[in-house]
């Protein structure tokens, strides 16, 4: 019998464009040796030039779409990415409380266009998902709206620091864990306008690498390695911020 692939659960919107939300998942967690499954928050219109519309799912639906999943085929990690609305957001942690395998939440609040993807009401459930999370990995304005390194610090959460969205030429992030040393990745950056999709990209390598047993940093390091070849392979696509070329990463 071949060996059985790890079971990925990504809960997150659909991107119309394919570019970033369940479709990056997707892509990213099959690259990457991974079973992908999904629980669509919500449904959105966009390119690589905004978001146009986007439709949240019942959260009941949600909720189901998660049961129907953990039931039947299981789960080894979840990723969480754009959830839509607070009570989305609250159904997500309630079902995910007890769940014993890694979480990787991306706390999605703005699209790379610049779109508000999460109010404030769905901000404040963060509170739970971050705290229930394995790994949190916001960039620079998320980071910022939770309140910076030292909001992290006192709610001592583990959090990945994602520095793409920071001026220079050298792209820094960092890993912070409570009573443990940072770890430090610092790299040139890759000079392109096609970076939809990197968050949820990493976010859902992270998983995955997790889900296969690797260490924390061992997984995180490997997952900055995928981004940073599907940036260097992204196909061009679109007039705005295209996608990365997730199928042509070896």
């Amino acid at each position: 019998m071949a060996t059985r692939p790890p079971r990925i659960l990504a809960i997150a919107g659909s991107d119309s464009s394919g570019g970033a939300g369940i479709q990056a998942d997707i892509k990213t967690i099959t690259m990457l040796g991974g079973y992908a499954m999904t629980a669509i928050t919500a449904l959105t219109a966009q390119n690589s030039r905004g978001v146009r519309a986007v439709e949240s799912c019942d959260p009941d639906f949600v909720a189901a779409q998660m049961d129907a999943c953990m039931e039947d085929i299981g789960v080894d990690a979840v990723k969480i990415g754009m959830l839509g609305s607070a009570d989305i957001a609250e159904v997500v942690a309630d079902r995910l409380e007890d769940l014993p395998c890694p979480i990787v939440f991306d706390p999605v609040m703005v699209a790379t266009s610049g779109s508000v993807l999460a109010d404030e009401a769905t901000v404040e459930v963060f509170e739970w998902l971050m705290d229930l999370a394995t790994l949190t990995t916001p960039n620079v304005p998320e980071l910022e709206a939770l309140g910076g390194a030292a909001g992290m610090a006192k709610r001592g959460v583990t959090y990945l620091a994602t520095g793409g969205d920071a001026d220079g030429p050298m792209v820094e992030d960092r890993l912070v864990r409570p009573d443990t040393d940072d770890v430090v990745w610092s790299e040139a950056r890759i000079v392109t306008k096609h970076t939809h999709g990197t968050g949820c990209t990493l976010s859902s390598a992270i998983a995955t690498n997790l889900a296969k047993g690797l260490p924390l940093e061992e997984a995180v390091a490997q997952s900055r390695r995928f981004v940073r070849e599907a940036l260097m392979n992204a196909p061009g696509f679109g007039q705005g911020n295209g996608p990365l070329g997730h199928q042509a990463v070896r």
